[in-house]
């Protein structure tokens, strides 16, 4: 990997993102309605919001990267843009990264702008710093990148790439933790929601709006980090340079 075209592929890949406005709107401001909504739906029960708006926070950032990832990725293989790029210097390794840096920044900003709209709009109380909050709402949609990124490396089609959901993204939103707590499943149930990526950073987000510290908002995040790193290397190996 050279660093010089990783950034420049970044960079190309944010310009790209600028003139696509749909995008823009539904990376950075769809997460925030959806959960505005969800905290509309229960206005005159608030504690039903406290209880499942982090788990919600969660859970919205993650499902739009994926998307967002998993179908703009696609695009470029299929319009033949990677194959053109192919014939040049750029290796895989620097276009999956590339893409990784480019997402990974709106990832940063749709985060941010999500837990904001939370917390001051929409009145989630966090017992822990908010920062904190911050962080694990990055990494959840970095995880999201990720995973975005190597469904796009074996989907033919913009379908087919939405199609991934219920293999990466449905099976997360059951088992993670947004509908009851993942110690209260069956047996076999929560054995698999041990290897699922989300479930860490539904317990991380959990841990920090009860105020909780150190590991138990921080390894939980790890685990999250690694499944990401693993997705990233993953995609860039299986990347094929066009789609037939």
């Amino acid at each position: 990997m050279n660093p010089g075209r990783t950034f420049a592929t970044a960079g190309r890949v944010l310009r790209q993102l600028s003139h696509d406005g749909r995008s823009v709107a539904l990376m950075l401001i769809a997460p925030s309605l959806l959960v505005g909504l969800f905290s509309w739906l229960f206005v005159d029960q608030p504690q039903v919001f406290q209880n499942f708006g982090p788990p919600i926070l969660a859970l919205f950032p993650f499902i739009v990267m994926f998307l967002i990832t998993s179908i703009t990725t696609l695009r470029e293989r299929r319009s033949g843009t990677l194959e053109r790029l192919m014939t040049t210097p750029l290796g895989k390794g620097d276009f999956i990264a590339g893409y990784a840096l480019a997402f990974g920044a709106a990832a940063v900003l749709q985060a941010l702008i999500t837990v904001g709209f939370a917390v001051w709009v929409c009145g989630l109380e966090v017992e822990g710093p908010l920062w904190q909050l911050g962080l694990v709402a990055v990494v959840d949609a970095l995880l999201g990148t990720a995973l975005g990124l190597l469904a796009s490396a074996f989907a033919r089609t913009e379908f087919q790439a939405v199609q991934f959901m219920p293999v990466l993204v449905f099976p997360q939103m059951i088992l993670g933790g947004v509908f009851m707590p993942r110690d209260t499943m069956p047996d076999v149930l929560q054995a698999i929601s041990d290897w699922l990526p989300l479930s860490y950073a539904i317990d991380s987000v959990n841990a920090v709006t009860a105020g909780d510290q150190g590991w138990d908002v921080f390894g939980p995040l790890l685990i999250v980090l690694a499944f990401m790193l693993g997705a990233i290397v993953l995609g860039a190996v299986t990347l094929r340079r066009r789609t037939q």
